[in-house]
């Protein structure tokens, strides 16, 4: 009763998760059957699907490609302006000190 090994993570370009989409929303085979096919988790097969209708508006019930990189980018941004603050608050530390 050993558990089953686990796929090695795998990475697709996105022309073929497009392709993937295009099979899934023709609708003559189910998502179950095209993750078969091409030898995918239907999990991922999902996913895809659900962020291609949230980026093409179809679906609103979270973050958008974009959406996410813009807060990735503003979360990078966030961290180091709070480093520099945090270098900024020492660095006054120290020379208030000095002048005393």
């Amino acid at each position: 009763m050993g558990r089953k090994k686990r796929r090695p993570r795998r990475s697709f370009p996105p022309e073929f998760k497009a392709e993937i989409v295009e099979l899934c929303s023709r609708g003559d085979r189910s998502m179950g059957q095209v993750a078969k096919d091409f030898d995918l988790t239907e999990t991922a097969v999902r996913q895809w699907v659900v962020r291609a209708e949230r980026d093409s508006g179809t679906r609103a019930d979270g973050l958008t490609t974009d959406e996410r990189e813009e807060l990735a980018r503003l979360r990078r941004e966030n961290l180091r302006l709070s480093e520099d603050v945090e270098i900024l608050r020492r660095a006054t530390a120290f020379f208030a000190k000095e002048i005393r």
